[in-house]
């Protein structure tokens, strides 16, 4: 499948979304959830447009995954109403009266991996229908409780007064070549282990959301009924090194102009403050070229990227526009104000970065 034209007259360095693109990623996940029997509930950190947002729920999503409170402030002043914070959020000081306001005008829930935390719910929580989902860590070693002591906290917070729905985890150790089946596998596990440890405490709230885009191909109806992938949305450079995602299913880019030549490295006007600055060790660059799948951002700085071309390529001219796949396309978007979003070759909108920054 040929990648669309670039628009020729941007204003680089800018974030441009291949529409096209973007609702052929979307309603493929929708299809992927629904013919699993498994819930939606997509993560808005990674686009944080209100446009966005709306199309997923008008695809079936049943909610949204939201990141932080300020993220979900933004997507309930939107008009969203079924919000889920997945992180286990320390509810102290103005951060508690924030849940509070927010449990009051949508269905929230929230995470939570330690009975500490859970007291600190309870008191910001109380007398709202907010709800806890335990999480549990299945492999990244991130966040989350063993899954054999879920039903520790699942206990506590019941002790407490809150209502727990059920478990979740995020299979973050996918992000690895080659790791994507061994991280469903053990989502699966650890997920079934902790609906087991809330089942024996009398806690058999049902909810098992699991899943990450890396392997949300992988998905196991028999273990999880809710799954939580956000990248697949827009899709980058990671993603298709990891094999979830090929060039052409790459709706976000960067657009930016080759302002020099040195050799076989270019340098363009898109940096980190463009791209982010997200390099994981197993990554082939900082960034990839989809026109140019053998070259390579091989250096940032904060304002101009240097790509590197293999000896038998051709060049892009001076002051040519070429776009690059950031590597981790939710930190170049929380950098944007603003996306260019095109179709066809041609610049049809242009949607706010609604979250943008909103970090706490």
């Amino acid at each position: 499948m040929a990648l669309a034209p670039l628009v020729a007259d941007l204003q680089t360095p800018c974030l441009v979304v291949d529409r096209d693109v973007l609702e052929a990623n979307l309603v493929a996940m929708a299809a992927r959830a629904r013919n699993h029997g498994v819930a939606l509930r997509p993560h808005a950190k990674t686009h944080k447009c209100l446009e966005i947002a709306r199309r997923q729920l008008e695809l079936g999503a049943v909610g949204l995954t939201v990141a932080t409170v300020g993220e979900a402030e933004v997507f309930a002043d939107g008009g969203f109403t079924d919000l889920f914070i997945a992180y286990p959020v320390w509810a102290a000081g103005l951060r508690g009266s924030r849940l509070c306001a927010l449990a009051e005008r949508v269905a929230l829930g929230v995470g939570a991996d330690s009975a500490e935390a859970v007291e600190l719910l309870a008191r910001a929580l109380a007398g709202t229908e907010a709800k806890v989902v335990v999480e549990v860590d299945s492999g990244h070693h991130r966040t989350g409780v063993a899954p054999e002591r879920a039903g520790e906290v699942a206990a506590a917070a019941r002790r407490c007064g809150l209502r727990v729905t059920g478990v979740f985890t995020f299979p973050g150790h996918s992000y690895g070549p080659g790791r994507r089946n061994e991280a469903a596998l053990d989502e699966a596990r650890a997920l079934q282990e902790a609906d087991a440890a809330l089942r024996r405490v009398e806690v058999g709230a049902g909810l098992r959301s699991g899943g990450s885009t890396p392997t949300a191909a992988l998905v196991d109806e028999d273990a999880l009924n809710e799954m939580r992938p956000g990248v697949y949305v827009f899709n980058d450079a990671q993603q298709v090194e990891l094999g979830a995602a090929e060039w052409e299913d790459v709706a976000l880019t960067a657009a930016a102009t080759v302002v020099s030549r040195h050799g076989r490295d270019l340098v363009v006007d898109a940096g980190s403050k463009v791209l982010g600055a997200d390099r994981p060790a197993w990554a082939t660059g900082a960034g990839r070229l989809p026109d140019h799948p053998d070259a390579r951002v091989e250096a940032l700085s904060e304002h101009h990227a240097t790509v590197t071309f293999a000896e038998d390529s051709s060049l892009p001219e001076l002051g040519s526009i070429v776009r690059v796949a950031p590597n981790h396309v939710c930190a170049a978007v929380n950098l944007a104000d603003a996306v260019i979003v095109t179709a066809g070759g041609s610049v049809v909108d242009q949607w706010q970065v609604a979250a943008r920054g909103r970090n706490g």
